[in-house]
């Protein structure tokens, strides 16, 4: 990963504040909840990942933000927070696993049930 160029104080405190309450929820649900999946609206990959975890029956948490076209500046704070690019998230057991394609290739490696305990 490269690293992040330093920032000043106040532009740490507008990025640590933008949309704090949608990253506490997630936070919150990430804590509280073995599978978490993050997801927008009408999206095919976020339904893809519901379906494999479906078919497993594998329990989760779904938490869904806006459509494609709308709440996209609040979905952006968990983009920044995360620093991935695309929807669905996807955690499990408080780690972030990246997305359903990923979550796909855990699951087809066995990898996933060893996330999972």
């Amino acid at each position: 990963m490269k690293p992040r160029p330093p920032v000043l104080p106040h532009v740490a405190a507008a990025q640590d504040a933008y949309h704090a309450d949608l990253i506490d929820e997630v936070a919150k649900a990430v804590a509280e909840h073995a599978v978490v999946v993050v997801g927008v609206s009408g999206l095919q990959p976020g339904r893809k990942a519901r379906t494999l975890l479906d078919e497993k029956k594998i329990a989760y948490h779904y938490l869904e933000y806006g459509s494609y076209f709308a709440g996209w500046r609040r979905r952006l704070a968990l983009k920044m927070w995360l620093g991935w690019p695309t929807f669905p998230l996807i955690f499990v057991k408080g780690t972030f696993i990246g997305g359903g394609s990923d979550l796909k290739k855990l699951m087809d490696s066995g990898e996933f049930a060893k996330l999972l305990g």
